[in-house]
């Protein structure tokens, strides 16, 4: 057989060997992430077991590898990798899904009211509106609820798995040069050829999976966990009776949890994120919050005093997040609060002007309604329309009233 040919037969015998251990590899992921209980007691250091064999299986792939009697090591070493690749971003990709995001456990806003003042069944309609907002809440979170394996310590721990991960693909690259300066057949070149062979899918996958979990474990954290003290307790009814203490005592427990368990290299991400749910919590308890919810200017003092509280338990005096953080993210809240604090003229006032530049003079006949963006702003005018609706005053009922005939009730 001329030696061309030979080198060819060879190295398609060697990939042959390449594709039949990686379909063993994505077998065995499989198999084993179907098995994956994702226990935050497994080891020591708090990621999956499963992700250890897998980079362990990994590692004997590559020395198995530079072990076969070929000179083309080189040559066949990026179909390696590449597949390789592919098999550790199937992990993340599964490690991940099923994990649902941020807008599974947003409570969908009731339809917009105005304040009944002073009624004798306020109550009533309170206990209503509560049960409502319930059940669309828990039937968006159903498929989440009696799994076990998607509980807070659990998606910390694919958390510390996908970033175990990362932090291992520059401990494999590592390994895969010092190979190659072992291997016989390499030349100068292929150093520089084995270094450009990176691992590109995994690293990304992880960086993407990480961030969706960290979001995925903030807002079930807020919305579904502690929705008994936020979207069913914080200010209903009388305000002053229905502060925000209840949701700081429960939300300091999860933080713990999130210290005791989240890698540090990841913990500052995941809190923050449980900061932005709790201010966009905040909000939506003040702007969507339902019949149930109704504020007065004096009202005004007692938000904003528990804003700060909110805040300062993130602060953690100096040992929670950094200050620059917390007021980047609590931005939105600090910019919509003054509105409690205005007079309802003036609010009314800033509202028709807002619309009409926003509308034009099509607006001018009859105020449209404007639609809901959920980007809240001092200056948008539905979140204006929203302060009006929850404001517990004569002038802001008559106007709403007037203008678009809402109902006091759902």
């Amino acid at each position: 057989m001329p030696p061309y040919e030979a080198e060819t037969a060879i190295a398609n015998l060697v990939k042959g060997w390449i594709k039949t251990r990686l379909d063993r590899l994505k077998e065995w992921v499989d198999r084993n992430l179907q098995q994956e209980v994702w226990n935050p007691q497994a080891n020591q250091e708090g990621y999956a077991l499963s992700a250890v064999e897998t980079l362990r299986i990994i590692d004997e792939t590559l020395d198995a590898f530079f072990q076969l009697p070929i000179p083309a090591h080189p040559a066949l070493l990026p179909d390696v990798i590449a597949g390789l690749d592919k098999c550790l971003q199937y992990y993340v990709i599964k490690a991940k899904s099923g994990c649902a995001s941020r807008n599974t456990y947003i409570p969908t806003m009731p339809a917009l009211t105005r304040c009944e003042i002073g009624s004798k069944f306020q109550g009533v309609w309170k206990k209503k509106e509560k049960s409502q907002n319930t059940q669309k809440r828990n039937s968006q979170a159903a498929t989440m609820n009696g799994d076990k394996s998607f509980g807070i310590p659990q998606l910390c721990v694919r958390i510390n798995t996908l970033h175990h991960i990362r932090s291992e693909m520059d401990v494999l690259e590592k390994r895969i040069v010092t190979h190659l300066r072992n291997c016989e057949s390499a030349h100068l070149e292929d150093f520089s050829n084995g270094l450009s062979k990176r691992f590109e899918l995994t690293p990304a996958a992880c960086v993407e999976g990480v961030q969706q979990l960290s979001e995925a474990v903030a807002y079930k954290i807020v919305f579904h966990d502690l929705s008994h003290v936020l979207w069913d307790g914080l200010y209903v009814g009388e305000p002053s009776s229905s502060r925000i203490d209840p949701l700081l005592q429960e939300l300091e427990q999860n933080l713990l949890v999130i210290s005791e368990t989240v890698h540090d290299r990841v913990r500052t991400r995941i809190i923050t994120d449980i900061m932005k749910a709790s201010c966009d919590g905040f909000l939506l308890v003040l702007l969507a919050g339902g019949p149930s919810r109704a504020f007065s200017r004096q009202d005004s003092q007692i938000i904003e005093d528990d804003f700060k509280a909110l805040k300062d338990l993130f602060w953690a005096n100096g040992d929670g997040l950094p200050a620059d953080l917390i007021d980047k993210f609590s931005a939105t809240v600090r910019d919509v609060l003054p509105l409690f604090r205005t007079d309802t003229e003036s609010l009314i006032e800033r509202f028709k002007r807002m619309t009409l530049e926003a509308y034009g003079s099509s607006a001018r006949s009859r105020l449209p309604l404007p639609p809901t963006s959920g980007q809240w702003n001092p200056t948008e005018p539905n979140t204006l329309l929203r302060v009006l609706c929850y404001r517990n005053d004569e002038a802001a009922s008559r106007f709403l009233k007037k203008t678009y005939n809402l109902p006091k009730k759902l």
